[in-house]
């Protein structure tokens, strides 16, 4: 994506930034966040941008599925506490994404502070991406970055219109995922394999047919793996589907011939692709074929990239993020970039990039 256009050579001095990030992670009871990393990704961009005198940064997000409506119980509020630890900068709140509000809200903004603002899918115009919600969106700024990959497969006004409003920029992360992930599809060191798992075999058979048709080896788990065989559904001999299962005729986790097979693989890979688990993860002792694949990887000497949400989930928890090559913040993006989809939110940066 060659004509896209990174924040590097932006003078940020004394603009109005409206920096989309992913926020939308999962909460516990006590409403603490699950998923750290999604607030993490966009510290280095929001440094930078921060480090220039006189500049007022808000953060754009959307959060849970409020269907255009102001629900309460998907507001941001109760992630600012923790976006805070995250970024290492202050964050304050604002009730609202469009409006006078916010503007006001962005001149009395301390230096060095950051503005997160309300859930933008309280707003219908945002899933439809309507040019004139854009248009609000983007009223109160300057320029408009984009840090959240993992959305850029949505056609949305704060990922694709917007970018028609304002002058429009990549992201350090955006940027280092679309190089990451175009260089493990196009030019990968070999041998190059891809670990499919997870569920949804219909959204998962494409990026398996990309991978049978550039990779040496497609190792595939989970429901994707039962749904395949009882699809009856061919694959070259570069795919392998399980030949063993733990959990009887529910097929809950691959079993040990087929975990010994695929670990073996793992070992002589330089180039390995992973998304979603191998079983029922969460359920023990159906977490046994992802952990050992997990720790395979680990073990080799190969270039890993992981993506996805269960993925994040699973290396999150056994606190292994830091032992991982790059880690993706896409799930569906990930998986349509690497399917060799076009994704609206990059598609769009280009557009932008070219009308300068």
């Amino acid at each position: 994506m060659a004509g896209i256009r990174s924040i590097e050579s932006i003078d940020f001095t004394g603009k109005k930034v409206l920096l989309r990030v992913d926020f939308n992670v999962e909460l516990n009871k006590k409403q603490d966040v699950q998923e750290q990393f999604k607030l993490e990704a966009p510290k280095k961009t929001l440094a930078h941008i921060l480090s220039y005198p006189g500049v007022k940064v808000a953060l754009l997000t959307h959060f849970g599925r409020p269907d255009g409506a102001r629900n309460m119980l998907f507001s941001l509020q109760p992630v600012v506490d923790d976006a805070e630890r995250a970024l290492g900068v202050k964050v304050r709140f604002h009730e609202d994404c469009v409006g006078d509000g916010v503007s006001a809200a962005l001149e009395t903004l301390p230096e060095g502070e950051a503005l997160l603002l309300e859930n933008v899918r309280f707003y219908p115009g945002e899933e439809s991406d309507d040019p004139a919600f854009a248009a609000r969106l983007a009223a109160p700024f300057d320029i408009y970055v984009n840090e959240a990959f993992s959305v850029c497969h949505r056609a949305q006004a704060s990922v694709s219109a917007i970018t028609e409003t304002l002058p429009s920029f990549a992201g350090f992360r955006l940027a280092e995922e679309v190089r990451r992930l175009e260089e493990v599809r196009t030019n990968p060191a070999r041998p190059a394999v891809a670990i499919i798992g997870g569920a949804k075999i219909e959204t998962k058979l494409p990026l398996i047919r990309e991978f049978e048709r550039l990779y040496d080896a497609v190792l595939v788990g989970g429901r994707v793996a039962n749904e395949a065989l009882d699809e009856n559904i061919e694959f070259s001999e570069k795919v392998l589907l399980p030949k063993d299962f733990q959990g009887g005729d529910a097929r809950l986790d691959i079993g040990p011939v087929t975990t010994a097979m695929f670990i073996e693989i793992i070992g002589k890979a330089k180039t390995i692709v992973w998304n979603g688990p191998m079983g029922k993860f969460e359920e023990k002792p159906y977490d046994a074929g992802t952990g050992a694949i997990l720790h395979a990887m680990l073990a080799s000497q190969a270039d890993v990239v992981i993506g996805g949400g269960e993925s994040l989930v699973i290396i999150e928890e056994a606190g292994l993020m830091h032992k991982i090559g790059f880690v993706s913040t896409g799930g569906g993006a990930m998986l349509e970039y690497l399917s060799g989809d076009e994704l609206p939110g990059l598609v769009a940066l280009e557009r932008a990039a070219a009308r300068v």
